[in-house]
Order: structure tokens, then sequence, then C-alpha cells
């Protein structure tokens, strides 16, 4: 079979770089694109360029090289820049895509001088050798997937998908075993944090524990027989505190690592969440889910199809979901 090539300077492309800021769920949601890219260049190294505070997406990802890390959303000076410049220079890519949409993305891709560069613009926009057009009212892992339509792919995203290693399945089953007493045994997963960045952008999207304690004595009187248990990270403790006051019998798991995390969810029969990077991997698992969504679309952040149900405000205020109404999407009559 004859494997597509990326001709840039009359030979074969042998360096990739994706420039992906944002947090971990941005990440996963660009993880189509990654395995895409993959399939076509099977030889290339790909590398990737994103915040600190996403890395640790990458534990799940088998389509990458190497992950290399950038303060994106900070306050840039021009030595930040150019140093950067020089990091990207000094790597000696063949190809660069961003999800950068502002016209600073742009021109740093020009300045790179790297010669195949692939990002959304108008066709015949300067800086880019192969503009994007960006149509964003579609689900984000689609939005990202379209700029390999500049390298000539112009297949479907699909959903999501990870690896995970043989590590993180056998800590699941320890904290399977731990909590439940059988790790085989069915459980329901309640995370219910959001990332420290969307609140310091005053993005409301975590519900108030105590609508949630609501959701949780609903759901035991419907299923007593079905754990329910609370996941948290390391930016949750404090938020954990209105659970276990009010509900001290309440199973708690605290994943160090973001590959326990999915396989956790991965094993579960339903994960409860809000707009976060756990429902990401619940998409990856292909794990049945129900989001709830204040200020954000459900449309762009969720597939269309799969066992994903989104329980939206119609107010674009989170607080304002009744438990009843989620209790409703959890047991349908």
């Amino acid at each position: 079979m004859q494997v597509a090539s990326l001709q840039v300077r009359g030979s074969l492309a042998q360096r990739i770089l994706a420039l992906v800021p944002g947090g971990i769920g941005d990440q996963i949601l660009f993880f189509p694109t990654l395995a895409s890219l993959r399939q076509r260049y099977p030889e290339a190294e790909i590398e990737v360029m994103v915040e600190p505070r996403a890395v640790s997406a990458y534990e799940v990802c088998p389509s990458v090289n190497k992950v290399l890390t950038f303060p994106f959303k900070e306050q840039l000076s021009l030595g930040d820049l150019s140093d950067l410049l020089g990091r990207i220079r000094e790597r000696q890519y063949d190809a660069v895509l961003s999800l950068g949409k502002g016209i600073g993305a742009k021109l740093l891709l020009w300045l790179t001088g790297i010669p195949k560069r692939v990002g959304y613009a108008p066709p015949g926009r300067p800086w880019l050798t192969d503009p994007v057009p960006l149509k964003p009212a579609q689900y984000a892992a689609d939005m990202y997937h379209d700029l390999l339509q500049g390298f000539g792919i112009f297949s479907k995203a699909g959903i999501p998908q990870i690896r995970l290693k043989k590590t993180h399945l056998e800590w699941a089953e320890q904290e399977r075993k731990r909590l439940l007493g059988d790790p085989a045994k069915d459980y329901v997963l309640l995370h219910p944090g959001a990332s420290q960045l969307s609140l310091q952008k005053g993005i409301l999207k975590v519900y108030p524990p105590a609508n949630w304690v609501k959701v949780i004595k609903g759901f035991r009187e419907k299923r007593p027989e079905l754990p329910l248990v609370l996941v948290l990270g390391p930016e949750d403790e404090k938020l954990a505190e209105g659970f276990l006051s009010q509900l001290p019998d309440l199973s708690v798991s605290r994943p160090a690592q973001l590959g326990q995390l999915a396989a956790l969810i991965a094993g579960a029969t339903l994960l409860l969440c809000t707009d976060s990077a756990p429902m990401h991997l619940a998409v990856a698992t292909q794990t049945p889910l129900v989001a709830l969504f204040g200020p954000t679309d459900p449309t762009r952040l969720l597939p269309s199809e799969g066992p994903f149900r989104a329980v939206t405000a119609p107010d674009g205020v989170i607080d304002s979901i009744p438990a009843e109404q989620i209790l409703q999407v959890i047991f349908p009559a």
C-alpha cells in the first residue's frame, strides 16, 4: 500500500509540530486530529506544544512522539516570544498546524520559517501557506480536524480515543476493590469539579454541592444497590467538603494521574459531571455520561451520537438546574 507523503521543499516531511493552547479537554478534543495525522504519516515525528497544565493529557495519547510546553495564555514579553521562536526553529520542523485563531498566531507561524504552515483563515490571507476556513458551529473535535484539510486530509474526525496503560488499568482494579470490595461490581462516578482557569475567567461551570447532594440522595432512593463514588482532582478538595459534611459515608477516590482517572471512568456504569476534562474522557472511553452545562454549548463539546446526555441551564446559569431535572435524565420514565 502506498503511503501518502508530505512534500516540503522537494523532500519527505519528517517532523510536524502542532501548537495546541488550552486545557486538558482541548487536548482530548484534538486527539482525532493527531490520530489522522499519524495514520497519514506513520513515519513522521509528530510533536505538540501545549500549556504546562495540559501535559498530563498525553499520558493517554498514542499518536505523539514528543510533548513540549509553552505558557500560551500568560502575559508574554518579547523575550518570551523570541525564546519560543528559537526553540521552534532549532527543531527544524517541516510543517506546523495551530489552533490559534488570532492574527498573532498566524504571524507567529510565519516567523517560524517552517515551510508548511496550516491554520484557520480565509483563502488568500498572508502568513499561512495552507489556510483552512474556521467553522465553529460544530463539535470541537470536528472543527479541529478541519485543519487537516491543509494536508489534503478530508476524512471525518470521529470521537476522541485514548490508550490506557497497563499500570493505570491495574490501579483502577485495585481502587475498585478498595472502594467496592469486588473489582467487577458496577458503580457510578460523580466528578463535581471544573478547571481553576474557568473559575478565574468567570466561566461558572461548578454545580453547587448542596444540589449535588440532592441528586445523590435521589439516586440512592432509585438505585440503592448501585454504589456512587465521588472522584476528586487536586483542585476539588475544598469543593468536597460540601459533600462529605452531609454524606460522610460517601466513597471517595483521588486518582493521582490522568491515566488512572481515565481507567476508573472507563470501568464505570455512568459518569455524572459538569463540562470538564473527565467529561471528555468519558466520551473517549464510551462511558455513559450525564453532563451539566451552564454557560457553555453542549453541541460544541459533546458528539451528536453515543450514550452522552447533556442537561443545559436555559438561562446559562448552572445553579438554576433543579436536581429533579438531573434525576429525570438519569432515570427517564
